[in-house]
């Protein structure tokens, strides 16, 4: 092992001092990793590990999205868990907040350092999936010697960020191996995997943040699509991050919030004027209570003599 780590450091740092950060994303981790976080690619420890305090406090501060994980990571555990792989669900600084795992592997993964309390940010563990993809901000694969440090080279991480209901960086959700055997085609298949879930993830917590909002889809060419939550009023008062990129939402946007119309392009026929405003609530009534005058009246809180005069003058024309 002592040959293979010193063989694996000198091809990290001759990586670095040639100059290969700009053509290679990887080597751009890797010069992080040396000049920036001064890290030693031959370093043995193992990642360092929380106190139960410290611990402790990580967890509670994204316990909400914690809970809205717990289906979604199932289901990818599900997929992955028979194949030798565990699910980590790590917080915006790196460090596994909640995991999946077969017990016929928890010695291997524990002796990885693949636990919950342990710190795999980039500045601690050098290029690695959950670090790495935190510091870009993006979906990716750390297959093995792609890894910054020697000690982890048996390892394949594959990693997404999650962001929160107000769109800014919270998690990521990284599902690893260490097996021998794991064939590039089911790694693709894995990131596919992971990207889907983490995408789940962000939408549920979404829906938990916003409980009394109606949800409305946004179209994403990148992504198949975000989500919007608007109030009564139909004024959009949140946004996934994937809609707010497709949208072009700002969080000073959501200070002063536009009709959910005037968002997603329908501008034309968005309600101009009080008229059309009436007019729209009372064809609604109507509509919802079969055409039935007096049961739309009551439902909009006015006489049913009052509602005749406004269908006259709206020229609306209902059976009742």
């Amino acid at each position: 092992m002592a040959q293979t780590t010193e063989h694996h450091a000198d091809h990290v740092q001759a990586a670095v001092e040639h100059g290969f950060a700009a053509k290679s994303a990887m080597v751009a981790s890797w010069r992080r990793s040396s000049f920036f976080h001064r890290l030693d690619p031959a370093e043995r420890n193992l990642p360092r590990q929380l106190t139960a305090a410290e611990f402790n406090l990580a967890r509670q501060r994204i316990e909400p999205l914690v809970r809205a994980a717990q289906s979604n990571l199932d289901r990818l555990f599900l997929g992955v868990g028979g194949v030798g792989c565990c699910v980590l669900l790590a917080d915006r600084n790196g460090v596994p907040v909640d995991r999946r795992g077969a017990t016929s592997d928890d010695e291997t993964f524990r002796s990885w350092g693949l636990w919950t309390a342990t710190v795999w940010s980039e500045d601690c563990e050098g290029t690695n999936g959950i670090g790495t993809c935190l510091a870009e901000q993006r979906a990716l694969t750390v297959h093995r010697d792609q890894h910054y440090y020697a000690r982890n080279t048996l390892l394949s991480c594959t990693s997404a960020p999650i962001y929160d209901h107000e769109g800014k960086l919270a998690a990521a959700l990284d599902v690893s191996s260490c097996r021998a055997d794991l064939t590039e085609g089911f790694v693709n298949l894995i990131a596919v995997a992971v990207s889907d879930a983490a995408r789940r993830i962000e939408t549920e917590n979404f829906r938990l943040a916003v409980p009394k909002a109606r949800f409305l889809f946004a179209p994403d060419a990148e992504r198949g699509g975000g989500l919007i939550a608007v109030d009564a009023d139909d004024l959009v008062i949140g946004a996934t991050r994937s809609a707010r990129l497709a949208l072009g939402v700002t969080r000073d946007f959501l200070k002063r919030p536009l009709p959910a119309t005037d968002l997603l392009g329908g501008t034309e026929s968005a309600i101009k004027d009080l008229n059309q405003a009436e007019r729209a609530a009372i064809q609604q009534a109507l509509a919802r209570t079969a055409g039935n005058v007096s049961a739309a009246a009551q439902a909009l809180g006015i006489s049913r003599a009052t509602l005749h005069r406004k269908l006259v003058r709206l020229e609306l024309h209902r059976a009742h």
